[in-house]
């Protein structure tokens, strides 16, 4: 994209110290992204994605280099980055609404009132498809409705920056699709910028405006940036038999399994 970056990772380094030893997480990781871009972050196990996530998310500083959002530095965490995590990890005491609710409660208490914020979160919940479940609590819900609350959570703090870190990934195949489209019709209507990490292929090509591929750790890097031309709203069945989609999909399935492929371990 030809947009100026909208969050923005500058010869950024990650070190692990414990005790007397170091450990080299990434090193030079450069990346801009646009606002309102889908990026999706790939690579094996241990190749520091979620690493990249967190110190976007002020979750954890940088070693070196800088992380940049609308020019200013990210060194805490805030409301303007929301997360996704795998894990729903919603509060078991407390109602659909309650887990939306709370979020709202503490990003908007002196900006809206009350009744304001009872429709924010009414619109996030029907915008994800959980209004009509809103009374329930998570242990009455299915995995992939836990999910769709966190996503609802997420963005009823109006983030600038939505990071998702395998959002889908305890997810069985249907609903994973299903939370995927879904995932696309929200950012079409939002345009909000995306970050997600993934490990599936076909998720981060159906997905992604950019996918971002990491060489192996330790000392991981980007070692790739693939572009995906498929034009939006993307359909799933049409892009199976796609010629870009192919392409895209044989480029990343080369990276990791031919040039950076994940080296045997011994037993």
């Amino acid at each position: 994209m030809n947009k100026p970056a909208y969050l923005k990772l500058d010869h950024v380094d990650k070190r692990f110290n414990r005790g007397a030893m170091a450990t080299d997480v990434l090193r030079d990781i450069n990346l801009g992204i646009a606002e309102g871009e889908f990026v999706s972050l790939i690579g094996h196990s241990g190749c520091g994605k979620s690493t990249v996530l967190n110190l976007v998310a002020g979750l954890l500083p940088v070693t070196a280099g800088v992380v940049l959002l609308e020019n200013k530095e990210v060194n805490s965490p805030g409301p303007d980055r929301a997360i996704v995590f795998q894990n729903h990890s919603l509060l078991p005491w407390l109602s659909v609404y309650g887990n939306v609710r709370i979020a709202v409660d503490k990003v908007f208490a002196g900006v809206k009132s009350s009744a304001e914020r009872n429709d924010w979160v009414m619109h996030k919940l029907e915008l994800v498809q959980m209004a009509q479940h809103k009374d329930k609590r998570p242990h009455e819900i299915s995995g992939g409705m836990k999910q769709r609350v966190g996503i609802a959570r997420a963005l009823a703090m109006q983030p600038k920056v939505l990071l998702m870190d395998e959002p889908f990934g305890a997810l069985d195949a249907l609903t994973r699709a299903h939370l995927q489209d879904s995932v696309m019709e929200i950012h079409a209507k939002l345009g909000n910028t995306v970050m997600m990490i993934t490990h599936d292929v076909d998720e981060a090509v159906l997905l992604s405006d950019r996918i971002v591929m990491m060489t192996n750790g330790p000392a991981a890097t980007i070692g790739e940036v693939l572009a995906v031309d498929l034009p939006r709203p993307r359909r799933r069945l049409e892009l199976a038999t796609d010629a870009e989609y192919t392409r895209c999909r044989a480029a990343v399935m080369e990276f990791l399994y031919s040039r950076h492929k994940l080296p045997s371990r011994a037993a």
